[in-house]
């Protein structure tokens, strides 16, 4: 308790980012007074003295407030007692309004403080929900280096409709998602919690790509409708673009559907490769009853030292204040040599600097080296 006591006693002297700015108000209340002093009687700067605890209400806490507060009034006193005129109505007046600024000062500080730690509070729920709804992505997958980046279109979100994620299956091969859902606010969230939760109830034991389309669509549809009345059904826009694929690890391929999204990119030496799928199916949840045989699975090959790149239409729609779209297919092969997890930090500064760190969308990337084959399993059954 003593010691919660102390860090709560620092924390309410704590004068900010910015310590140094204490010098401000101190060499304004000491030039004040010495000017002061030494002016002649007609001329009174005394008022401006409460300038000191007004400037460092903007930077510091309560009690530093306070302390400045407290310094102004003791100056004031002083200078009243130097000039002779401290019994006087005028200066008394000075003095009083003097300690209810600063009274005023350490108020709104104290205030400030407590939404801060509001909004402390309210961001760590914000980011503790965002690790568990948005999980970071393996480094290894059998053969595989993967990384994911996401950047949210406004500064102090923390989750919105992109999302991305990954599965071991028992075959040895690593699935991932990669997708968009429609819209925004607490509808899309709670959407892109419900597309990234049946990803991961069923990625890995679903036998086929197809079969995991199918039951993504239905679990996305079901959840979005069932308490709508039938009048509304067919009024329903909740929807997300995504792509399915699934990289085994004993061979140099990778096999995919696309629903909606934008194709992913391989980058191999200095080529850019789209993964164009002769067959791009309806979003997820779009509506209609699909079977398995709706959906086509595309296989592209993926070979050891390749770069495959999935991304989210805000990547490639980010636009600057130009209006000219990012050149991702142009700034990609630039970074090609690069770890994924290097890539992605470049590419997200470049993309910052391109849109001057204002996105109208979020953004997703995943970036997936194949190293090299993986040995045989010792044991098939696994």
């Amino acid at each position: 308790m003593a010691l919660r006591a102390w860090l709560d006693v620092r924390r309410f002297w704590q004068p900010g980012p910015a310590p140094a700015l204490l010098v401000i108000p101190l060499a304004l209340i000491v030039t004040v007074s010495v000017v002061d002093v030494l002016a002649p009687p007609h001329i009174h700067l005394g008022p401006l003295l409460v300038a000191a605890p007004a400037i460092t209400v903007a930077f510091a806490g309560p009690l530093t407030t306070a302390v400045m507060g407290a310094l102004a009034v003791a100056a004031q006193v002083l200078i009243s007692v130097l000039r002779g005129v401290a019994g006087t109505a005028n200066i008394q007046a000075q003095i009083a309004a003097l300690i209810v600024v600063s009274a005023v000062c350490v108020t709104v500080c104290v205030v400030r403080g407590r939404r801060e730690e509001q909004l402390h509070q309210v961001r760590s729920v914000a980011e503790a929900a965002q690790r568990v709804l948005l999980q970071p992505l393996p480094a290894h997958a059998g053969p595989l280096r993967i990384a994911g980046l996401y950047i949210p279109a406004e500064e102090e979100a923390e989750l919105g409709g992109d999302l991305y994620a990954a599965a071991r299956t028992a075959h040895h091969s690593t699935r991932l998602l990669i997708g968009d859902v429609r819209g925004s606010g607490l509808g899309t969230i709670s959407n892109t919690a419900l597309l990234l939760g049946a990803f991961r109830a069923a990625a890995h034991r679903q036998a086929t790509l197809p079969r995991l389309a199918v039951h993504l669509d239905a679990a996305f549809r079901w959840d979005t409708r069932q308490w709508r009345p039938p009048t509304e059904q067919d009024t329903v826009e909740d929807f997300a673009t995504a792509v399915l694929l699934d990289i085994p690890d004993h061979e140099p391929v990778v096999h995919l559907i696309s629903c909606g999204h934008p194709p992913p990119l391989i980058l191999r030496g200095n080529r850019l490769i789209p993964l164009v799928a002769e067959a791009s199916h309806l979003p997820i949840g779009f509506g209609g009853t699909f079977g398995i045989a709706d959906y086509t699975v595309q296989t592209f090959p993926f070979e050891p030292g390749d770069l495959l790149l999935l991304y989210t239409d805000g990547v490639i729609e980010a636009r600057n204040t130009d209006g000219r779209f990012y050149p991702f297919t142009d700034r990609a092969p630039q970074w090609t040599t690069d770890d994924p997890d290097e890539l992605l930090r470049h590419l997200q500064a470049d993309l910052l600097a391109h849109v001057h760190a204002h996105l109208d969308d979020d953004a997703a990337v995943v970036a997936i080296r194949r190293t090299a084959s993986a040995p045989p399993p010792s044991n098939p059954a696994l």
